[in-house]
């Protein structure tokens, strides 16, 4: 059971970065079409990309660090419960 909590909480804390960008980003250029009145849906794209990108470059080795961390866990967590 603690290793299900853990990687749920693994999950959220590595996703919650992307998806806040994109959240905010999306928001951004939404309200910039509202003002200028362009509606065009593939507009936001492109900047989502570059944020979630950025996000990527600048906090990818800490998620992997993470995953590597909780993958060895497990591991360890099944050696124990093998006789």
């Amino acid at each position: 059971m603690d290793v299900a909590r853990q990687g749920l909480q693994l999950a959220l804390s590595i996703t919650l970065p992307l998806l806040g960008v994109a959240l905010a980003v999306g928001l951004a250029v939404s309200v910039i079409q509202a003002v200028t009145q362009v509606q065009e849906a593939t507009l936001t794209y492109v900047p989502k990309l570059v944020g979630v990108s950025a996000v990527l470059v600048v906090m990818g080795t800490w998620m992997i660090g993470q995953m590597v961390k909780f993958a060895q866990f497990c591991l360890e967590q099944a050696s124990r419960m093998s006789p």
